[in-house]
């Protein structure tokens, strides 16, 4: 394959996995009270945590999942639980507008750029370990440069979508994105059960074995 088709590849299956259209409605709701420029830091903070901590699992994810003792699998099962908090919120509207100090926005920024956007959100379970499997089969320097390249295209992606998240918003209107923020907390619990129960199942075999 040429250099174009494996990053091509590359790309997809991290825009797959970080998914800016799921990411979006979450963004959407835990900023409203935000202003513009107090989003637009959020956005860039979120996506900028999201893009340093794929590219260091990628480069020494191995290496400290065996230092500290963790699986990929423990990895999915918390996600997944994390994953599965945020959906049922957003699917009880409790991700609702919430009024914020203003001597407490600069915490609540920083809070929520590193979780729950920057991570699980933006860089959860299958990003990480698609991560550490695309940088560990590279043969070559070039095509690691390639996995990190692929990363970085799709953090200006998201970092674009969340930024026109706000039009995006304005468009469909608030009962629109009550029913967006609703339909994809179904989603997101959906893919908290696949990450949960995929996390799950070696722990069950290692048992039953």
């Amino acid at each position: 394959m040429d250099q174009l088709t494996i990053i091509l590849l590359y790309f997809t299956s991290f825009f797959t996995l970080m998914n800016p259209l799921g990411i979006m409605p979450v963004y959407l709701t835990m900023t409203s009270s935000l202003t513009k420029k107090e989003r637009t830091r959020t956005a860039i903070k979120a996506t900028l945590t999201a893009t340093v901590t794929l590219i260091l699992f990628a480069f020494a994810g191995r290496y400290l999942f065996d230092f500290f003792g963790i699986s990929v699998a423990g990895l999915k099962v918390v996600g997944g639980v994390i994953f599965f908090i945020v959906g049922y919120d957003m699917l009880n509207a409790r991700l609702s507008r919430m009024k914020i100090k203003e001597e407490e926005v600069e915490d609540y920024v920083n809070d929520i750029s590193i979780t729950p956007l920057g991570i699980p959100m933006i860089a959860g379970p299958g990003a990480i370990t698609n991560a550490i499997v695309l940088m560990g089969d590279a043969p070559d320097y070039a095509s690691k440069l390639m996995v990190v390249i692929a990363i970085l295209l799709v953090a200006l992606v998201i970092v674009v979508s969340l930024l026109g998240a706000s039009g995006i918003l304005k468009f469909i209107g608030e009962q629109g994105t009550k029913i967006l923020t609703k339909l994809m907390g179904l989603i997101v619990m959906v893919i908290a059960v696949e990450f949960f129960f995929s996390g799950v199942t070696p722990y069950v075999q290692a048992m039953l074995n």
